[in-house]
């Protein structure tokens, strides 16, 4: 790949449309790599991969020939930027992860902003530890996933812990225990914490647990059987019975059939449909023959593109930030097939295979991903209706000229004033906007239990910046995110306040209301207090009631959320960063290894040289600063 980009250099007066594509043509490379196109803001447009640059760019100039989409994509268009590669599989692999980051509005875009839980088991203890794990791989040990959800992830640990009876706490709680858990008292951990079991037979545990992660159950389940028969020969039948239940747990963690498929070892099984211009695409993960689980995306796309141009988009920028399995079993064949199997395996360091199977148990596998997709998105369709039809009564209550696409919804959080935060939630005709949530660390000097002076400053942030937005964009005819609504957990006070900075701003236009509880506090009872009308309420079974409290409890749980994230750290801080040369590297070490800050400050100097990652110095410092009192021999 080449060391930067070739850009076509675009002045002030440079030309727009057709005009600054030809432009850009004068020095566009012929061979491969990535293109995009920017608006007159610099924001990014669209982005392609070609196989010869020059070639691909120029087709955008035969304006007759392009579609009604791209004709407003090209006529906005203020200045193209190229990046080289070596083959067009790079090119494919650059173009997905420009994609997921930049979100240009004429691509197919996967929205996916999640972060996938992993399996672990950890290698740097005696006796290994079986957790769910999210992040980068940095501690030493051995992991299994993706997992479709946290959900899927535990059961999985708990399904472990039956069959192999490996512990799952933390090393400060193992070195601190002095008899048994209740996990083990419910046969689900061998008790290693108080030498219930060896480190040998503990280790032949852990074995017999990665061999079943990795596919080979069978051989396991022989074991098991054998010494079972072992230990009722030599008349230890409390012995046989342990070890029975442990293989019918496993034969019920095996499973079989469509959600388990046999024929399978690493794959994953990803099938789209499509209803009404909208796309949602099923994937299930498949890891050493067992279902980790599965989650429906649905792509943010043009009504017009394909369902398998949708696919194949999707499948390039799913993997951008996870490994791919070594095989890949879809419901359609895609559009270049054979050059994003080339470019996934390029990424994966080894050969990945797309296929599309036509007979047998994978079909079947395929064919229940593909009800699973058309299903989640007619449930999908069927909200977005009723959605609707609930914004559309918002407006009618609220008197709005039309039926609002985007309400904001404002609260905040804290306690006698101590790590305040204000947020903001959005909703539209697809329901929540994740996307769209904002957290205010309140900076100014508020009094404990100034709600009015949290929301005065959230809403002077959130708008003055809405404000220099729309005045920067104003030249590239950009459109800024405003609200068709606002609402305010509160009363009187909360809305008057939130008037007078919206005034203050020269924001007239938006309409505010605030909604609080009776004085009995009772959810259903809600009072609305809005511009030009008696504060009222609305019946108790009213739909309309019921979705503005979901806003409202959806505002007030994101708040709870925000402030005591802040909190935590608050804590965290208190404890590690007050201990001179210890940097965000060297915390984040302690705090993987130790559990906790708690454990940090609680473990021994031998113990903290020994944590990854941290020098005897810097133990020594950690262990001196929670230690004053303790005189310590030799230097650092």
């Amino acid at each position: 790949m080449s060391d930067g980009p070739e850009q076509a250099a675009v002045g002030p007066t440079a030309p727009t449309g057709v005009g600054s594509i030809e432009r850009a043509l004068e020095t566009m490379p012929l061979g491969p790599g990535v293109y995009r196109m920017l608006d007159a803001g610099g924001d990014a447009l669209y982005v392609g991969k070609a196989r010869s640059l020059r070639k691909r760019v120029t087709s955008y100039t035969q304006f007759g020939r392009l579609s009604e989409r791209l004709r407003r994509m090209v006529n906005e268009t203020a200045s193209v930027e190229v990046v080289t590669t070596h083959t067009e599989a790079e090119a494919l692999l650059l173009e997905a992860n420009l994609i997921k980051r930049l979100k240009p509005r004429f691509n197919i875009v996967l929205r996916d902003d999640k972060s996938y839980p992993w399996l672990m088991l950890t290698e740097d203890h005696p006796f290994p530890q079986i957790v769910k794990h999210r992040g980068a791989h940095l501690r030493r040990g051995s992991y299994w996933g993706p997992f479709a959800s946290a959900w899927a992830v535990n059961q999985t640990v708990t399904a472990m812990q039956r069959v192999f009876l490996l512990r799952s706490c933390a090393d400060t709680v193992f070195a601190n225990r002095t008899r048994p858990c209740l996990l083990h008292q419910i046969r689900r951990c061998s008790a290693p914490c108080v030498g219930r079991i060896s480190e040998g037979d503990y280790a032949r545990l852990v074995g017999q647990a990665k061999a079943f992660l990795e596919g080979r159950a069978a051989t396991i389940q022989a074991e098991l059987a054998a010494e079972m028969e072992a230990a009722a020969d030599a008349l230890a039948f409390e012995t046989a019975a342990s070890v029975r239940d442990r293989i019918r747990a496993l034969t019920f963690v095996q499973g079989s059939g469509v959600t388990n498929p046999a024929s399978l070892r690493d794959a994953d099984v990803i099938a789209a449909w499509q209803i009404a211009g909208q796309t949602c695409v099923q994937v299930f993960f498949v890891r050493g023959g067992n279902n980790n689980g599965n989650r429906a995306f649905f792509p943010a796309h043009a009504k017009a593109e394909e369902r398998a141009e949708v696919l194949a988009a999707f499948l390039a920028q799913f993997y951008d930030d996870k490994p791919p399995p070594p095989l890949i079993a879809v419901n359609e064949a895609l559009p270049e097939q054979a050059l994003i199997a080339e470019a996934l395996s390029l990424k994966a360091g080894r050969k990945v295979e797309i296929a599309v199977p036509q007979r047998g148990e994978k079909r079947a596998v395929v064919l229940h991903a593909e009800t699973n997709a058309r299903e989640a998105l007619e449930r999908r369709l069927a909200e977005t209706a009723g959605q609707a039809k609930l914004l559309e009564a918002t407006g009618e209550l609220f008197g709005l000229p039309a039926r609002p696409e985007r309400i904001e919804v404002y609260d905040n959080s804290h306690i006698m004033g101590t790590n305040p935060y204000g947020v903001m939630i959005v909703s539209g005709a697809q329901g929540f906007m994740k996307d769209g949530y904002r957290k205010f660390g309140i900076r100014g000097t508020i009094a404990p239990g100034d709600d009015f002076g949290m929301m005065r400053e959230v809403l002077e942030r959130r708008f003055a910046r809405a404000l220099k937005e729309q005045a920067a964009s104003a030249a590239a005819s950009a459109s800024v995110a405003w609200p068709d609504l606002v609402l305010i957990d509160g009363g009187a006070g909360q809305l008057s306040a939130a008037r007078t900075v919206l005034q203050d701003l020269g924001v007239t236009d938006v309409p505010v209301v605030a909604i609080a509880k009776g004085p009995d506090r009772d959810a259903g009872r809600e009072w609305f207090h809005t511009d030009g009308r008696p504060p009222f309420q609305l019946p108790p079974r009213d739909p309309v009631l019921y979705f503005l409290q979901r806003l409202r409890d959806e505002a007030h749980r994101f708040a709870i959320s925000a402030h005591r994230t802040g909190r935590s750290k608050a804590l965290v801080r208190s404890e590690l960063d007050e201990v001179p040369g210890i940097g965000a590297a060297r915390k984040r070490a302690l705090l993987n290894h130790f559990g906790s800050a708690r454990g940090v400050r609680q473990a021994g100097l031998a113990d903290l040289e020994a944590a990854p990652g941290i020098s005897r110095g810097t133990a020594r410092r950690v262990y001196a600063h929670f230690h004053p009192g303790v005189r310590l021999e030799g230097g650092s």
